[in-house]
């Protein structure tokens, strides 16, 4: 008899957990539930009212799913997170201008390489068509940056911007105006070509490219935080949960510049990991070399093997320009959330007795091929007039990412 009041109790309240899940049914309407861009629900989650999916439906509130951002050629994902920046070697010049801190970076994105002569020659040709000639003028790297007194350097001049063997060569004699008008260029050149391929109407405003998740953020030059960052990649250091074993002196492993290992990088053990000058008067080695770099001037920008976000030549090459005014003392100024100094804003030129400090310098960072190999390192820093270009200055772009959408 007790069993069979225990059996009738066990019935009643699986009875009792069918009608909970029937009613629970009953109330949740379809359309809701959690949310992302790329399942964004039937109707609103704060009015009932239904999504309307049709873009061009003018009459209902327009909805677009989104499975991912659209990501513009050549650009490499770099994940955000913490990271301890500056400079994290000898301060062998006593600048002390990028002491060691604390920050935070967002994900962004950045060129897997190096801005090529070629890529920089259909910014001209694209220039072409929307400016006079005197202005795409202004706009060509000069030859006049290979020339030197007591050198011969002749050839450069005349071959390195347009003779097609240094078409994929890094772009140099380049100012960091030129640099910033290439990126602006190839935002709008990027979202055209982009709006070609989707069939949209030529005539629909940014705002309305955003809501249909078909407009890019623009291409721009680095900031310095986000290129200290991308250079060293830390992320081939990590191991379990947020540890990681040691820093990094360079965008790679150990603290010389041969390969020290035949495993994970490309080329064999001993080989240069970046093309650098190697002492006085030494670019490339010795003839024949095994272990020889064997480049003197900048190399091809797939040359040496990429760091662990798969950038190539974050070291060596050519130098790079990126967004921020130099000021010795930005470390101190910095937010720790992606720091950029835009200007001179609580470092007056000013307090400075020279004429060297003001919002027209800008920095640069990585390194080149006539550069010594305390230069390589990330965490190194200079700067030149944004209106100067040089031999051993090149760039490449970057894209903020813009949120993960399917989180």
């Amino acid at each position: 008899m007790v069993f069979g009041k225990n059996k009738l109790g066990i019935v009643a309240i699986a009875l009792l957990f069918i009608a909970t899940g029937i009613l629970s049914s009953c109330n949740k309407t379809p359309g809701y539930g959690r949310r992302t861009a790329a399942k964004p629900g039937k109707k609103s989650a704060t009015t009932g009212a239904d999504f309307s999916f049709d873009a061009n439906d003018s009459t209902n509130f327009i909805v677009t799913k989104m499975s991912k951002q659209f990501v513009g050629p050549n650009l490499k994902y770099i994940q955000g997170g913490r990271a301890v920046i500056g400079s994290q070697e000898e301060d062998i010049m006593a600048f002390r201008d990028n002491v060691e801190r604390t920050v935070t970076i967002a994900s962004f994105y950045m060129d897997e390489t190096e801005i090529t002569n070629n890529d920089y020659r259909e910014f001209l040709f694209g220039m072409r068509k929307k400016v006079s000639a005197d202005s795409v003028l202004k706009l060509e790297p000069s030859e006049k940056v290979w020339a030197g007194a007591m050198s011969y350097n002749d050839v450069y001049d005349t071959y390195y911007f347009r003779f097609p063997g240094f078409n994929f060569y890094p772009v140099a004699g380049v100012s960091w105006t030129q640099a910033s008008a290439y990126a602006k260029w190839r935002t709008e050149r990027v979202s055209e070509l982009m709006r070609e391929k989707e069939g949209l109407d030529s005539t629909l405003t940014k705002n309305q490219l955003l809501e249909r998740g078909v407009a890019i953020p623009e291409y721009r030059l680095p900031n310095e935080a986000e290129w200290e960052y991308a250079a060293k990649a830390m992320i081939g250091t990590q191991y379990m949960d947020e540890n990681q074993e040691y820093g990094r002196i360079y965008p790679w492993d150990g603290r010389g510049v041969r390969n020290p290992y035949n495993i994970k990088r490309r080329g064999k053990q001993g080989d240069m990991l970046a093309n650098f000058k190697r002492g006085r008067g030494d670019y490339a080695g010795i003839a024949g070399g095994l272990a020889n770099d064997g480049d003197i001037i900048p190399t091809n920008v797939y040359d040496y093997p990429p760091n662990d976000f798969g950038l190539y030549q974050m070291a060596g090459n050519v130098n790079e320009w990126v967004q921020d005014v130099y000021r010795p003392l930005s470390f101190t100024d910095f937010d720790d959330l992606n720091p950029l100094r835009k200007d001179g804003i609580f470092d007056e030129e000013t307090d400075y007795k020279t004429t060297l400090i003001d919002d027209n310098y800008r920095v640069y960072k990585g390194g080149s091929w006539r550069d010594m190999a305390y230069w390589l390192s990330p965490g190194t820093r200079r700067f030149m007039h944004q209106d100067s270009a040089t031999n051993h200055i090149g760039f490449r772009c970057a894209m903020i990412s813009v949120g993960a959408v399917g989180k």
